[in-house]
């Protein structure tokens, strides 16, 4: 019988959907899956923690940004998850171009329907309800 605590030896039984994945709202469920894939390996993450302008307008103000799903702070890179098919994501493409046109000193990485989807399979991950997103 361990002479841990009580709490900490539930700590390390946790299930995984009370990692913090499980507490974040996210705006798609492929997001939700890819957080949890990146707790389950031990990845520090933030979900869309900054907003970057694209486009402003005469007066200077902002009129058009991107926000990518993920930063990294380990890795100092973004992540732009795309579960659409690959002949639907030309904006989300025009978007990351002008991002890296704008800001060339930041690393955003974008991962697609296939990539995301192979990555969930290798992981006996149902993706059934995502990929038509």
């Amino acid at each position: 019988m361990s002479t841990a605590p009580l709490d900490s030896r539930l700590e390390r039984r946790r299930h995984p959907s009370s990692t913090p994945a499980s507490r974040e709202r996210f705006a798609h469920p492929s997001e939700r899956v890819f957080a949890s894939l990146l707790d389950l390996y031990g990845i520090a993450w933030a979900y869309e923690p900054i907003e970057f302008p694209l486009r402003w307008s005469e007066e200077g103000d902002p009129s058009a940004g991107f926000r990518p799903d993920f930063w990294l702070p380990e890795q100092a890179c973004f992540i732009e998850l795309t579960t659409a098919e690959q002949r639907l994501v030309t904006r989300k493409n025009a978007k990351v171009r002008r991002m890296r046109e704008l800001y060339p000193e930041i690393d955003v990485q974008v991962v697609y329907q296939r990539d995301y989807v192979a990555l969930a399979e290798r992981h006996r991950l149902s993706v059934s309800e995502v990929k038509a997103a």
